[in-house]
């Protein structure tokens, strides 16, 4: 009886396991080229507080509107990026979904759960196949951009800003606003849309 038990335990922590590691970002993949040739050259903008120059004591809408590279009322979305601001500098950990670690699809998922109350898909993958296909230049803010770093499967995901910049979560620095247009990204860049509702 307790032979069998435990034969009937291993499958499901087998499975268990595996749905783990595939609903995260591609991390071993990425973290390899991440360190070698092509790492991101272009600038990050890690935080608002510090990026650009400008001081804490600032109002941090202004912040990221600067950022951003537009005009304050133009991000009328304020919990999105009350959302960024609790969340950014937070390290990335594989299948983790607290401030202390967290992975790239869960960061989404929960942005679009607390910003805009929707429930996404828990891997990247998933995420790119239920979208609402968008060129580049129809991007809007909130519409997620999808990489793929280690082959033509999706395994990264984030949500576009303005002028080129989203909000991820990097193997290296955690939640950071970086360039879609910096070499880095944009050779791995592989699709964008809207969530279907």
């Amino acid at each position: 009886m307790m032979k069998t038990q435990r034969y009937t335990l291993k499958p499901f922590l087998i499975a268990t396991l595996c749905a783990l590691v595939l609903s995260s970002c591609g991390v071993k993949k990425k973290t390899t080229l991440s360190q070698g040739r092509g790492a991101p050259s272009g600038k990050v903008y890690s935080d608002a507080s510090s990026s650009r120059g400008l001081g804490k004591s600032g109002h941090k809408l202004a912040n990221y509107a600067a950022i951003l590279g537009v005009n304050e009322r133009e991000l009328s979305n304020k919990s999105l990026y009350h959302f960024i601001d609790e969340w950014i500098g937070s390290p990335h950990r594989l299948g983790g979904q607290k401030k202390d670690g967290i992975d790239c699809s869960a960061f989404v998922g929960m942005l679009y759960s607390e910003v805009y109350r929707e429930k996404l898909p828990r891997s990247s993958r998933e995420m790119a196949e239920n979208v609402k296909r968008k060129y580049e230049n129809q991007l809007k803010e909130g519409d997620l951009v999808f990489f793929s770093f280690g082959g033509n499967a999706i395994d990264h995901v984030g949500v576009y800003l303005h002028n080129n910049k989203f909000v991820h979560v990097s193997t290296k620095r955690g939640v950071i606003i970086s360039d879609i247009k910096d070499n880095w990204y944009y050779k791995y860049f592989k699709r964008a849309g809207t969530p279907k509702s």
